[in-house]
């Protein structure tokens, strides 16, 4: 990156995988879904630790594994109790036993993704991984660091000369909505942001793949500093499974071929 000294912005902060990753003292990470950005929150002012997460994965993990219709009825009444009053431990729980890992809201912003179908989810070796990452993510959460739950286009603006923001946007024309859909007029808002700020920026997206390109490539983001690579698309467990797709990463700053292929 070409000025660490700067804040890291995130509009669309996700997992939160590449602001734990980039080392920065400085952030300001947002998400339109109010589960992840509590949750981070929450960590981070020490209501919840690992100690805690633990001995909550523990007792429902032992009432998942002795549950009705092999543990489905346990994971209903979590789901149930989490749309009608959300908290980040039963978010965590939702999270890590659905189905295939998806994370999936209605209209109505309820969980509702089915079960993974494994009463035995919450063996002691899985509970000990996920309070390891809790951890690992509350050892790099610093103090000054923001969390926020706001629209992307009220956090561009917030940015300034010697910021990065990084936008891995919901994809256009790519139907795998988590939180909320992205039509047209998002990606022309975004362009328009990105466009004007001070701030360098990078923007994650897809380019093609084998039936169609994406056409906002062109008619946006050609003006800018464009690197390709090949990704394969994992859609089940077997290799035959997978479908290769090109993403692209804009710039509006040079940036080291040799070493985006290797991020």
């Amino acid at each position: 990156m070409p000025n660490k000294n700067g804040k890291w912005i995130e509009p669309f902060l996700g997992t939160g995988v590449v602001a734990f990753n980039m080392g920065f003292k400085n952030a300001l990470l947002n998400d339109t879904n109010p589960h992840i950005i509590k949750l981070y929150q929450e960590i981070q002012d020490g209501a919840i630790t690992p100690q805690i997460i633990k001995c909550y994965l523990e007792k429902e993990g032992e009432t998942l594994k002795s549950s009705a219709d092999n543990g489905y009825s346990h994971y209903k009444l979590i789901r149930s109790r989490f749309n009608n009053s959300p908290n980040s431990l039963d978010f965590i729980f939702l999270s890590r036993a659905g189905f295939n890992g998806i994370m999936r809201f209605n209209k109505k912003g309820e969980w509702n993704i089915p079960f993974c179908k494994k009463p035995n989810r919450f063996a002691q070796a899985y509970i000990t991984k996920i309070t390891n990452q809790a951890a690992n993510v509350s050892n790099v959460i610093k103090p000054g660091w923001e969390f926020t739950n706001r629209q992307f286009s009220a956090i561009i603006p917030l940015a300034n000369k010697g910021d990065i923001i990084y936008c891995d946007p919901p994809y256009y024309g790519r139907h795998s909505d988590f939180y909320n859909g992205w039509a047209e007029e998002d990606e022309y808002l975004l362009f328009n942001q990105l466009k004007e700020t001070e701030a360098d920026f990078i923007l994650s997206t897809w380019h093609h793949n084998d039936y169609r390109k994406n056409e906002m490539i062109s008619k946006y983001w050609d003006r800018f500093n464009i690197i390709t690579r090949n990704h394969f698309y994992h859609s089940g467990g077997k290799i035959e499974n997978r479908r290769s797709v090109v993403e692209a990463l804009v710039c509006n700053f040079n940036i080291d071929e040799r070493v985006a292929k290797h991020t």
